[in-house]
């Protein structure tokens, strides 16, 4: 897929197959995509939880009031920081961003659906993943990304808004 097509026509899917897997040579795709993303110093300080498991899945649904979806997607990638890899302090949400937008559209471009669910700067959203998945100390939830085969069409959107560029100045 052409990489303007990827972006014109990402969309968040909150409807996925829950009959329908995501093969590992695609998962693995589409977290490579996502560690490739600019870091603040290079410093790459994401970590990526892929969960499967039905109960957690539940669980993650329960905290986050757009997140529903994520029972009937196949999983959901919870992408975190390790805050101890951050080589300039508080760069790391523009860091696990820019890998989020990678992840969402390398599924795109394999046909897969995603929807970013944000987790951080809600403390208690954070504090409430961190506890089901029992992440170490250190580690920060960002978001959750239900992934799965999509239930709902791709369009095209052009988003442009010339009154939103500014040359030179405002």
């Amino acid at each position: 897929m052409d990489l303007f097509e990827a972006l014109h026509t990402r969309r968040s899917i909150r409807k996925f197959d829950p009959n329908k897997q995501v093969s590992d040579e695609d998962l693995n795709k589409i977290l490579g995509a996502a560690m490739i993303a600019p870091s603040a110093g290079n410093a790459q300080p994401w970590h990526f939880v892929v969960v499967t498991d039905l109960v957690l899945k539940e669980e993650l649904s329960r905290i986050h009031p757009y997140i529903g979806m994520l029972r009937d997607a196949p999983m959901g990638i919870v992408v975190c920081a390790e805050l101890a890899l951050e080589k300039y302090p508080g760069y790391w949400v523009q860091d696990l961003a820019a890998a989020v937008q990678n992840l969402l559209l390398a599924a795109r471009g394999l046909g897969l659906g995603t929807v970013w669910t944000g987790v951080c700067p809600i403390q208690e959203r954070m504090d409430a993943v961190r506890r089901i998945l029992q992440l170490p100390a250190g580690i920060e939830p960002h978001a959750v990304v239900p992934l799965g085969w999509p239930l709902q069409e791709f369009k095209l959107q052009d988003r442009f808004k010339e009154e939103r560029v500014h040359r030179n100045g405002w």
